[in-house]
């Protein structure tokens, strides 16, 4: 089985497994999208989505944001991890967006990532969910998935997992694989209890078959490579 077969192979059973996977960040424009994921880096959609439902209410425009003290805001999402990192960020990012893009959000992937605290995953998001662009962001979930069924090194950057990712999945397939492979990890092949077991997959999966021999130990010492902890 060649790499696209096998790529192929993976991507059916994820559609069977998880045919509404979709971004689970609440948001109703580019501008929101933007926002919840900025606020999504080192934190769960879910918490992401408690704090936007009362911020997206009290700020709907860039120059919403700017019309408060910075500790307002912070306070605003102060249950968002990095808080006052965020809450600074959001406000420079707000006035770039005025200033240069007439209050609305950049619809290329430069203008993006630009703007501070919005680095390529951000970037790959908002394109792919806001504007229909085609695009693979890899996050936590879709870097271990990605490695642990061996379309990627253990040793691989983000950009490197991207980038296989992209020559093994076609193009018009990127977004909803992405979807996929976030589903995929967060609910099956999680981090610390991957569901191997019951996996579809594990006769791919060099990882799985390890863990379900007898007296398995997880290797809490081995050296994983570090995910760009920005959106």
């Amino acid at each position: 089985m060649s790499a696209k077969q096998k790529m192929r192979h993976v991507l059916d059973i994820i559609a069977d497994m998880f045919p509404d996977a979709h971004c689970e960040l609440n948001h109703s424009n580019p501008f929101e999208l933007t926002i919840a994921v900025l606020l999504s880096a080192q934190c769960t959609d879910e918490t992401v989505n408690k704090v936007t439902a009362s911020l997206f209410q009290k700020y709907k425009r860039p120059e919403h944001y700017l019309n408060v003290p910075l500790e307002e805001l912070e306070q605003d999402i102060r249950r968002i991890g990095l808080f006052r990192s965020k809450a600074s960020n959001i406000q420079k990012l707000c006035r770039i967006i005025i200033d240069k893009y007439d209050g609305e959000v950049p619809d290329s992937h430069e203008g993006l990532t630009e703007l501070p605290g919005v680095g390529r995953k951000t970037a790959n998001v908002v394109m792919s969910n806001a504007f229909g662009v085609p695009a693979i962001a890899v996050d936590t979930h879709v870097d271990r998935v990605s490695k642990r069924l061996g379309f990627a090194k253990p040793e691989d950057s983000v950009l490197e997992v991207e980038n296989k990712l992209m020559k093994l999945v076609p193009r018009e397939e990127w977004t909803l694989t992405h979807h996929r492979l976030i589903f995929f990890g967060r609910y099956h092949c999680k981090a610390q209890s991957p569901q191997c077991p019951i996996c579809p997959l594990l006769d791919l999966c060099k990882e799985g078959k390890q863990r379900m021999k007898p007296g398995f130990k997880t290797k809490n010492n081995t050296k994983k490579p570090k995910i760009a902890s920005e959106g």
